[in-house]
C-alpha cells in the first residue's frame, strides 16, 4: 500500500491560518476593535492596533477601561477554543469551514472575568496572550496578560472563567 504524500508546510500553514481567520470572525467584538492575531504553531499572541476611538481619557490621553477589557476577554475566548480545537484542526477532523458555522461548533460562555489595570492604557498598540489555566469538560479557567512596549510591564491581566459547551449540544 503507498502512504499519500505528507502535506507540504504551505498547506498545513494555509489550513492553520484558515482556521483562525475564521475562528476570530465568529467574535464580532473582535472585528470591532480590529483585534488580530500572530500564530506561531499552536501560540497566539492579539494585538489591539491603536485607533483613536479607543481612547477613553483624552487628557492622558489613555485607552479606554471597557476596550482593554474587551480585548483581553476576546483572546481568552479565542485562545480556550482555539486550545480546544487545535489537535482537530491539526488532524484534519475540522476544517477552517467547519470553525464559521455556530452549529458546527459551539463557543465557551463567559461566566466571570476579573480585569486588573496595573497602569494606564497609552496611546499605543497594546498585544496580550492568555494561558488555559484549567479546562475541563463543563469549566475553564483562563489567565490573561497584556502589555505594550515591554512584556514584561504589563498594562492589564485578567482571569476568566468560562462555561464549555456540551459535546453533544
Amino acid at each position: 500500500m503507498i502512504r499519500p504524500a505528507p502535506e507540504t508546510v504551505q498547506v498545513i500553514k494555509q489550513r492553520r491560518d484558515a482556521a483562525l481567520a475564521a475562528l476570530v470572525a465568529r467574535v464580532p467584538f473582535a472585528r470591532t476593535l480590529g483585534i488580530q492575531f500572530d500564530r506561531r504553531g499552536d501560540e497566539l499572541t492579539a494585538i489591539l492596533p491603536f485607533a483613536p476611538k479607543l481612547i477613553g481619557n483624552p487628557a492622558g490621553p489613555a485607552l479606554h477601561g471597557g476596550a482593554t477589557a474587551g480585548f483581553l476577554e476576546v483572546v481568552a475566548l479565542i485562545e480556550l477554543t482555539w486550545a480546544g480545537v487545535w489537535d482537530r484542526i491539526e488532524g484534519g477532523h475540522l476544517l477552517p469551514d467547519d470553525l464559521a458555522d455556530p452549529a458546527a461548533l459551539r463557543m465557551p460562555k463567559t461566566v466571570d472575568f476579573t480585569v486588573d489595570f496595573l497602569r494606564s492604557g497609552l496611546p499605543r498598540d497594546a498585544y496580550a496572550r492568555a494561558r488555559v489555566n484549567r479546562s475541563g469538560r463543563r469549566y475553564a479557567s483562563v489567565h490573561v496578560e497584556g502589555w505594550q512596549d515591554n512584556r514584561s510591564r504589563l498594562f492589564a491581566q485578567a482571569t476568566g472563567h468560562f462555561l464549555m459547551p456540551l459535546a453533544d449540544d
